[in-house]
């Protein structure tokens, strides 16, 4: 079985592991990744945070590493994808002002194809009008914005992910595993041993 084509859309201070993760992991898997950001080319850089989580009433949040764009959002069509990755961090805050960006994430809700969003990406969701009816998981301090949205917030553990049609969404990176093992399932990957 040939891979999927993914979409991954970023903006400047997307969580590190959020972004890196599962573009690494769905490459290991056989599938071409595109990452993009509007106002930027293939080869130019993001810059990523790394968020964690150290006993304050939220995250802490550093730099992380400049993460390299594959593709180029003004040259991308959504309708050419199989998939789409919505990391999470501070970008999604900024991505759902970009209407392109905005139309692209309805083409995936609009075709039923899948969509794994994960942390601050219900921001972006939220900002498509896109989640209306869904349960969805977030980051907690969106559980405002998903609500507000219109759908039910799933309040799950930060290791777990839930899938609702073809939506994975997950609070933050620890539940990467949860999160790509959910995701892969609707891509119809499959793994041997």
């Amino acid at each position: 079985m040939a891979g999927k084509k993914i979409l991954m859309i970023c903006g400047d201070y997307c969580e590190d592991y959020e972004t890196m993760v599962p573009f690494q992991a769905l490459l290991a898997v056989g599938h071409t990744v595109h990452a993009v950001c509007p106002e930027k080319k293939s080869g130019d850089q993001i810059k990523t945070a790394i968020h964690d989580f150290e006993g304050a009433q939220t995250y802490s949040e550093k730099p992380g590493h400049n993460f390299a764009l594959n593709a180029t959002f003004a040259d991308i069509r959504a309708s050419d994808y199989d998939a789409l990755v919505l990391p999470g961090g501070r970008g999604p805050e900024y991505l759902r002002t970009y209407p392109a960006v905005v139309a692209a994430v309805r083409h995936f809700f609009d075709t039923n194809k899948p969509v794994a969003a994960i942390c601050h990406a219900a921001q972006l969701l939220a900002g498509a009008n896109v989640l209306a009816g869904r349960h969805c998981a977030a980051y907690p301090a969106c559980q405002v914005e998903v609500e507000m949205a219109g759908a039910s917030y799933a309040a799950i553990a930060v290791d777990s992910a839930v899938t609702d049609g073809n939506l994975v969404t997950a609070p933050a990176w620890p539940a990467h595993p949860a999160w790509i093992a959910q995701f892969l399932a609707l891509l119809g990957t499959r793994i041997s041993h």
